[in-house]
Protein backbone atom coordinates (compact mmCIF):
# COMPACT_ATOMS: atom_id res chain seq x y z
CA UNK A 1 0.00 0.00 0.00
CA UNK A 2 1.20 3.51 -0.85
CA UNK A 3 1.13 6.47 1.53
CA UNK A 4 0.58 10.04 0.38
CA UNK A 5 1.19 13.09 2.58
CA UNK A 6 -0.70 16.30 1.93
CA UNK A 7 1.13 19.19 3.58
CA UNK A 8 0.47 22.87 4.14
CA UNK A 9 1.72 25.33 6.72
CA UNK A 10 -0.83 24.99 9.54
CA UNK A 11 -2.39 21.61 8.62
CA UNK A 12 -5.71 23.22 9.47
CA UNK A 13 -7.43 23.58 6.10
CA UNK A 14 -6.14 22.57 2.66
CA UNK A 15 -4.13 19.51 3.62
CA UNK A 16 -6.87 18.24 5.93
CA UNK A 17 -9.45 18.54 3.14
CA UNK A 18 -7.15 16.88 0.60
CA UNK A 19 -6.35 13.89 2.82
CA UNK A 20 -10.03 13.41 3.69
CA UNK A 21 -11.08 13.47 0.02
CA UNK A 22 -8.22 11.14 -0.89
CA UNK A 23 -9.18 8.59 1.75
CA UNK A 24 -12.79 8.74 0.56
CA UNK A 25 -11.87 8.21 -3.11
CA UNK A 26 -8.89 5.85 -3.00
CA UNK A 27 -9.06 2.09 -2.57
CA UNK A 28 -7.70 1.57 0.97
CA UNK A 29 -5.91 -1.59 -0.19
CA UNK A 30 -3.88 0.49 -2.64
CA UNK A 31 -3.24 3.83 -0.93
CA UNK A 32 -4.06 6.06 1.99
CA UNK A 33 -3.31 9.67 2.87
CA UNK A 34 -2.23 11.58 5.92
CA UNK A 35 -1.96 15.32 6.36
CA UNK A 36 0.59 17.41 8.19
CA UNK A 37 1.95 20.93 8.48
CA UNK A 38 5.26 22.67 8.80
CA UNK A 39 3.88 24.89 11.60
CA UNK A 40 0.72 23.07 12.73
CA UNK A 41 -2.10 25.12 14.21
CA UNK A 42 -4.15 24.29 17.28
CA UNK A 43 -7.30 23.17 15.44
CA UNK A 44 -8.73 22.59 12.00
CA UNK A 45 -10.34 25.81 10.77
CA UNK A 46 -14.07 25.82 11.66
CA UNK A 47 -14.98 26.96 8.13
CA UNK A 48 -13.02 24.04 6.67
CA UNK A 49 -14.94 21.67 8.96
CA UNK A 50 -18.22 23.29 7.89
CA UNK A 51 -17.65 23.09 4.13
CA UNK A 52 -16.37 19.52 4.37
CA UNK A 53 -19.49 18.58 6.33
CA UNK A 54 -21.49 19.98 3.40
CA UNK A 55 -19.56 17.53 1.19
CA UNK A 56 -20.41 14.62 3.50
CA UNK A 57 -17.06 14.40 5.30
CA UNK A 58 -16.66 15.06 9.02
CA UNK A 59 -13.35 16.70 9.97
CA UNK A 60 -14.59 17.48 13.48
CA UNK A 61 -12.22 14.97 15.06
CA UNK A 62 -9.18 15.89 12.94
CA UNK A 63 -6.15 17.49 14.60
CA UNK A 64 -3.19 19.29 13.01
CA UNK A 65 0.15 17.50 13.27
CA UNK A 66 3.74 18.39 12.45
CA UNK A 67 5.36 17.09 9.31
CA UNK A 68 8.39 15.21 10.61
CA UNK A 69 11.01 13.01 8.99
CA UNK A 70 9.52 10.03 10.84
CA UNK A 71 6.03 10.76 9.51
CA UNK A 72 7.40 11.09 5.97
CA UNK A 73 9.40 7.88 6.11
CA UNK A 74 8.65 5.54 3.19
CA UNK A 75 5.96 7.76 1.63
CA UNK A 76 5.18 7.42 -2.04
CA UNK A 77 4.21 11.04 -2.67
CA UNK A 78 4.24 14.44 -0.99
CA UNK A 79 1.74 17.03 -2.18
CA UNK A 80 2.43 20.50 -0.81
CA UNK A 81 0.07 23.45 -0.72
CA UNK A 82 1.48 26.87 -0.10
CA UNK A 83 4.31 26.18 2.31
CA UNK A 84 6.95 27.44 -0.11
CA UNK A 85 10.52 27.04 1.11
CA UNK A 86 9.30 25.54 4.39
CA UNK A 87 8.01 22.44 2.61
CA UNK A 88 10.50 19.66 3.04
CA UNK A 89 12.04 17.41 0.46
CA UNK A 90 11.24 13.79 1.18
CA UNK A 91 13.89 11.50 -0.32
CA UNK A 92 12.39 8.94 -2.68
CA UNK A 93 8.95 10.54 -2.75
CA UNK A 94 7.25 12.01 -5.77
CA UNK A 95 6.58 15.70 -5.11
CA UNK A 96 3.89 17.97 -6.44
CA UNK A 97 2.85 21.46 -5.37
CA UNK A 98 -0.72 22.67 -5.62
CA UNK A 99 -0.76 26.50 -5.44
CA UNK A 100 -3.99 26.90 -3.49
CA UNK A 101 -4.87 29.85 -1.25
CA UNK A 102 -5.16 29.35 2.50
CA UNK A 103 -8.87 29.24 3.40
CA UNK A 104 -8.33 30.83 6.82
CA UNK A 105 -10.38 33.98 7.21
CA UNK A 106 -11.89 33.74 3.72
CA UNK A 107 -15.66 34.09 3.08
CA UNK A 108 -17.48 30.75 3.04
CA UNK A 109 -18.05 30.92 -0.73
CA UNK A 110 -14.28 31.18 -1.24
CA UNK A 111 -13.65 28.30 1.19
CA UNK A 112 -16.14 26.22 -0.82
CA UNK A 113 -14.33 27.10 -4.06
CA UNK A 114 -11.01 26.00 -2.51
CA UNK A 115 -12.67 22.78 -1.27
CA UNK A 116 -14.04 22.03 -4.73
CA UNK A 117 -10.68 22.64 -6.39
CA UNK A 118 -9.01 20.33 -3.87
CA UNK A 119 -11.65 17.64 -4.51
CA UNK A 120 -11.08 17.91 -8.28
CA UNK A 121 -7.29 17.75 -7.95
CA UNK A 122 -7.49 14.75 -5.60
CA UNK A 123 -9.87 12.95 -7.98
CA UNK A 124 -7.45 13.46 -10.89
CA UNK A 125 -4.48 12.33 -8.76
CA UNK A 126 -6.26 9.16 -7.58
CA UNK A 127 -7.37 8.35 -11.14
CA UNK A 128 -3.91 9.00 -12.61
CA UNK A 129 -2.34 6.60 -10.11
CA UNK A 130 -5.06 3.97 -10.66
CA UNK A 131 -6.09 3.97 -6.99
CA UNK A 132 -9.88 4.42 -7.39
CA UNK A 133 -12.24 2.39 -5.25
Amino acid sequence: MKTVIFACVHNAGRSQMAAAFFNQMADPRKAHAISAGTQPGQNVYPDAVAVMREAGIDLGGAHPQKLTAELAENVHALVTMGCGDECPVVPGATRDDWPLPDPKGKPLDEVRRIRDEIRDRVARFVATEGWQR
